[in-house]
């Protein structure tokens, strides 16, 4: 069949399916036709060379002379090839080549036939033993998949822990111990987060029930006291949506970005110190700027939240009179902001809890802070492939910095990213992809 029509041929099963349906589906079943196959291939071969080296055609003839039959002196056995052979011996020699030619082809018909008796039942042994051998590799294999097919979400905790030399195989194992751990912490982490939402949900909730409640069972109640009990539940629904909207961002800036526009770090920063003058002044705190240009890629609304966020963190966990610094540069090829504060003394320790959801290192919510701003400030930074890294001022407050890539001619392709787990070590915290150190104040 020609190589455009076989072509054509398993195009049409492909579309058809019929060829998936016809391979074998068990991996086992694959390897022991592959061993089979080898082994006919590599038989069939080896006979052929055996064939061929012993085919060989011999041109030379043995003639005996007895005494009478030629010169004298010249009895004896000789050696002739064809062309050599004596015309007076030339009918005796033509016999004995004609009796060898036919013994050495059925020499070699037996031969063959015997050949292809014994490849046979050697291809019959060798899938046997390529199914046992076949079975023997698979086996760790199906090890693996009866552990993880009985691994789910209540004992996502245990490990496949296979031990043996380090194979393939050994690494397989190792890299789905390294997915389940990944995935219990994942799983703790989400629970965290959905039972401390819920406790921030559900706490408001309760007092705009007793407000209501209060208001509907008092029989004195007043207007003024009616007022009262309004300005407290448009208080705390504020706070709600507030709550809300910072959940949104967060789920939102942890699943990546769609589109990546050209940005200026300083111009962005300029524009949200427009927005929080009122809010300086309200907690008494001075807002330095030092605005250098910074060019980067990014999407302007979560940029611009990462930067609010980092300055109402600022200026919401400060003391009276404190001031608020905030520099926008480049340096070693990254464009950073940086963002420092005074404010009470927070232990080293603790400064990579600040940047999980919920965690306010015993600070109230009185305020409106729900503690997640900063963990904002983290998902933004990891969707941007930007550096994060934070430490507590020995005079208390806290110094955060976030470097962004610099802006290149094109845009990066926008990629889906996860948050980085923080680490503690040497008191400052960094997520994982994080290496420079914090630039000085």
């Amino acid at each position: 069949m020609p190589m455009r029509l076989r072509s054509a041929a398993r195009a049409a099963l492909s579309r058809t399916g019929l060829l998936s349906r016809l391979l074998p589906r068990r991996v086992r079943m694959r390897l022991t036709l592959l061993y089979g196959l080898l082994f006919v291939v590599s038989g069939a071969v080896l006979l052929t060379i055996t064939y061929l080296l012993v085919n060989r055609p011999d041109n030379t003839v043995l003639i005996s002379r007895q005494g009478g039959t030629g010169p004298p002196g010249d009895a004896g056995v000789h050696m002739y090839t064809r062309d050599q052979i004596p015309g007076g011996v030339d009918r005796f020699a033509q016999a004995q080549q004609q009796q060898a030619v036919r013994q050495h082809a059925a020499e070699m018909q037996h031969l063959l036939t015997q050949s292809g008796i014994a490849l046979a039942i050697m291809t019959v042994i060798a899938i046997g033993l390529g199914w046992l051998v076949a079975g023997r590799v698979l086996r760790p294999l199906r090890t693996i998949t009866t552990s993880v097919q009985r691994i789910s979400a209540h004992n996502v905790h245990e490990r496949l822990a296979v031990e043996g030399p380090g194979d393939e195989l050994k690494d397989l194992a190792d890299t789905v111990d390294g997915l389940l751990g990944r995935l219990e912490a994942a799983l703790d982490s989400h629970k965290r987060f959905v039972a401390n939402a819920a406790h921030e949900l559900r706490t408001p909730l309760t007092v705009e029930h007793a407000l209501l409640e209060e208001s509907l069972i008092d029989r004195e109640a007043t207007v003024d006291s009616f007022r009262s009990n309004f300005e407290r539940l448009l208080t705390l629904s504020e706070q709600q949506a507030r709550l809300l909207e910072s959940l949104l961002t967060l789920s939102g800036s942890e699943r990546g970005l769609d589109r990546r526009d050209p940005l200026d770090l300083a111009e962005l920063t300029g524009n949200v110190l427009l927005g929080c003058a009122k809010e300086a002044a309200r907690h008494g705190v001075r807002v330095e700027p030092r605005t250098g240009p910074a060019a980067i890629w990014g999407d302007d609304a979560l940029v611009e939240r990462l930067v609010a966020n980092l300055l109402d963190n600022a200026m919401g966990y400060n003391v009276p009179d404190g001031w608020v610094r905030v520099v926008t540069d480049t340096k070693n090829g990254r464009a950073f902001v940086r963002v420092s504060n005074t404010g009470p003394e927070i232990p080293a320790a603790g400064v990579s809890r600040l940047f999980e959801p919920f965690q306010r290192l015993g600070r109230t919510a009185d305020n409106g802070h729900h503690g997640l701003g900063l963990s904002i400030v983290r998902s933004i930074a990891a969707a941007h492939d930007a550096t994060l890294s934070a430490h507590a001022r020995p005079q208390g407050g806290l110094v955060v910095e976030v470097g962004f890539p610099l802006r290149t001619p094109a845009p990066p392709a926008p990629h889906f990213t996860e948050p980085s787990e923080p680490s503690s070590r040497d008191g400052r915290f960094r997520p994982a992809r994080a290496t420079p150190k914090s630039l000085p104040e």
